[in-house]
């Protein structure tokens, strides 16, 4: 691992914070839109899936999870807790309350970090993700630990943009197995 590899994150991070602050409300919009459709087309029929609330620029993950829950699977939330990402049933929009660093997140009863362990995908933020699944996250290893033990499919929630040729990683960072993008689900390898 080279020494300047969080000198790189940090670089490639402010590029994509800076192009996606950049992004048009009818982007943003027309991005939840297909990202709900791939998402629920593809998992409507999982009993479990991990996902995530997405908030400020992130591509909108809202309508997937409220669509996969109208379709009756069960999904589950992170709640932030001190250094660690706890879960939590989603139930609806009336149940959520804006929790640590201004992240939506349930009120109802967390069920604790294993509960990652039931779920038959994880969907995960990133800001990049590289064609190995190298996953550029936002730097606080929340899902990183999360993931450490997870044996379900990770698949990374991005722009179609920001699948490029090469994330810089570091031996702690977890890769992922696939993204959603608002052009479709791509496996990686």
């Amino acid at each position: 691992m080279s020494s300047d590899v969080p000198d790189r994150k940090a670089a490639l991070r402010a590029a994509v914070l800076a192009a996606r602050a950049r992004r048009s409300d009818a982007d943003r919009d027309a991005a939840e839109t297909a990202l709900a459709r791939h998402g629920v087309a593809t998992w409507r029929s999982a009993t479990t899936v991990a996902a995530y609330l997405s908030f400020g620029t992130e591509p909108p993950t809202r309508r997937l999870v409220d669509d996969l829950a109208a379709e009756g699977v069960d999904v589950l939330v992170p709640v932030i807790t001190g250094a660690v990402l706890e879960w939590a049933r989603y139930d609806g929009p009336a149940s959520l309350a804006t929790g640590p660093l201004g992240i939506p997140q349930p009120t109802g009863h967390p069920l604790g970090p294993e509960a990652l362990t039931r779920a038959d995908v994880v969907v995960v933020p990133a800001l990049s993700v590289d064609r190995a699944g190298h996953r550029l996250g936002r730097g606080r290893g929340y899902y990183d630990r999360a993931l450490a033990a997870v044996t379900a499919p990770l698949v990374a929630v991005i722009y179609d943009d920001e699948l490029v040729d090469e994330v810089p990683v570091e031996r702690h960072d977890q890769s992922v197995g696939a993204v959603l993008r608002p052009g479709g689900l791509t496996s990686l390898s």
